[in-house]
């Protein structure tokens, strides 16, 4: 198992604002996870490709008079998620009235009309984060029926698992971490359906069909970077659905997908968390 670097950065005078303006550039060095709690932001990125110099560099240098940081790095070991959720955090969720996530040692969960069993392990995505919901709550409003969905960084396969639920013809997900890739072969065996998954990066998408669906709840710098990729791999008409970044992002990743033939169509909001429509033209 990968151990992270957590990152404590104490914002003074606190505001959401400077919170997610922090949270944007700490994204361009590599940070890949954020949560806040005034004062603090925490910040998490894997130890194996830590940039200490831009990070430090950045909370010296930080460009927004007026405001003054302290920050604190500690290592963090990798753990099994699963045993954290289940002793700390993870309670069946049900999402759009339509579909319950539980874990497998949740027993009394809620009724609705899909289940999704997710055992987290080290994996992202059991629908408790606001990416994940506004992802998930599109493909509850969206017909599947017949198309070739895509699952760019399928974490621990829920979105990918969803999609076969809902009537996809062909899911395929790639996710370029070994250790929740593992995890996503298994809840896909926990849930009965058979998306093929790829333990890899975006260079897997030129060997699978074009598809009518893109998904890709991943993070802003990752999108940009393979958003080219993305609309290689999209049906003239397809739809590209990405989530993982806040409203601040938006304009960026706008701009990027316009360069590749990706026309905006519209956006959803989830505690400042934004999923955006794009069409391949």
């Amino acid at each position: 198992m990968r151990d992270y670097i957590r990152t404590d950065i104490e914002i003074q005078p606190w505001s959401e604002d400077m919170a997610d303006f922090l949270s944007a550039l700490l994204g361009d060095i590599g940070y890949e996870s954020f949560t806040h709690n005034a004062p603090l932001l925490t910040a998490y990125t894997y130890k194996d490709s830590w940039d200490c110099e831009a990070a430090n560099a950045l909370i010296a240098d930080f460009p927004a008079p007026g405001v003054t940081l302290k920050a604190t790095h500690t290592v963090e070991q990798g753990r099994d998620w699963n045993h954290e959720w289940e002793k700390n955090y993870f309670q069946p969720l049900v999402i759009g009235d339509k579909v319950v996530v539980r874990s497998s040692f949740h027993t009394n969960a809620p009724k609705a009309d899909y289940e999704i069993v997710v055992d987290p392990k080290m994996a992202f995505g059991t629908g408790h984060h606001s990416t994940t919901r506004l992802m998930m709550e599109y493909l509850l409003n969206n017909s599947l029926q017949g198309l070739t969905v895509t699952d760019m960084g399928t974490g621990t396969g829920i979105l990918a698992i969803l999609a076969c639920m809902l009537g996809a013809k062909e899911v395929y997900g790639i996710e370029i971490d070994s250790d929740a890739y593992a995890n996503a072969c298994d809840n896909a065996v926990l849930n009965s359906v058979h998306p093929r998954l790829i333990c890899g990066d975006a260079s897997q998408l030129s060997m699978l069909p074009k598809a009518d669906l893109m998904l890709a709840n991943i993070n802003r710098n990752i999108i940009t970077a393979d958003i080219d990729r993305y609309r290689q791999a999209l049906k003239e008409g397809g739809k590209l659905i990405c989530s993982g970044f806040y409203l601040p992002d938006l304009d960026v990743i706008r701009a990027y997908a316009e360069k590749n033939r990706l026309q905006f169509n519209n956006y959803a909001l989830d505690n400042e968390w934004v999923r955006a429509e794009f069409t391949a033209t």
